[in-house]
């Protein structure tokens, strides 16, 4: 497919290839928040349940981005709290108490934290329970392999409605040959 392990770093996307039927990552975007020697560690942006973020972190709930409720960040330690905030124009990451950078606008929020400082500053919220993870090595192989793709993420992915079919839309947005993988049918059989 597109990319190499080389290309992976800390903000872009992984994108899975329409063969990749594996349950927990079938038409799934993965936007990457570490990437070293000791592993990959990821958040699935487009998996939304049904348990609302109020209901597991009360302090934050009103504060989430719509739909408002927990998005299923992976398949590790689902039990396990993860928020990542897209920042309004002209705010440093770096300056938010609270917040450590990933890439750009975006950074991992600390949930321990007071809501307050950061609020006013975010443009959104996203919560997720669990998170993607890779051993060293594991990525670069399932890449090689043709399971996921690689590209840059915008901000806007981190908190886009699920409702906005995030996967077609990130395969779009690459251009020709890859924005013809946004019309793979999922199901061969049915096309």
């Amino acid at each position: 497919m597109v990319g190499s392990d080389a290309d992976v770093e800390p903000g872009t996307l992984l994108v899975a290839a329409p063969q990749l039927l594996d349950r927990n990552f079938r038409r799934t975007v993965v936007y990457v928040i570490h990437h070293r020697a000791e592993g990959t560690l990821g958040v699935v942006l487009n998996r939304p349940s049904e348990v609302a973020v109020h209901d597991v972190l009360p302090k934050w709930g009103e504060h989430a981005s719509e739909p408002q409720s927990l998005f299923v960040g992976g398949p590790v330690e689902q039990r396990t709290a993860i928020c990542l905030a897209a920042l309004r124009a002209g705010q440093d990451v770096g300056a938010i108490t609270g917040m450590v950078g990933v890439r750009g606008p975006v950074g991992l929020v600390d949930l321990d934290g007071d809501p307050a400082e950061l609020v006013p500053r975010a443009r959104g919220l996203r919560f997720f329970a669990g998170y993607a993870g890779w051993e060293p090595g594991q990525l670069a192989g399932e890449i090689d392999r043709g399971d996921w793709i690689v590209v840059p993420a915008l901000p806007d992915d981190v908190i886009a409605d699920p409702g906005t079919e995030l996967w077609g839309r990130v395969l779009r947005r690459q251009g020709p040959p890859l924005a013809f993988l946004a019309t793979h049918p999922g199901d061969v059989k049915l096309n």
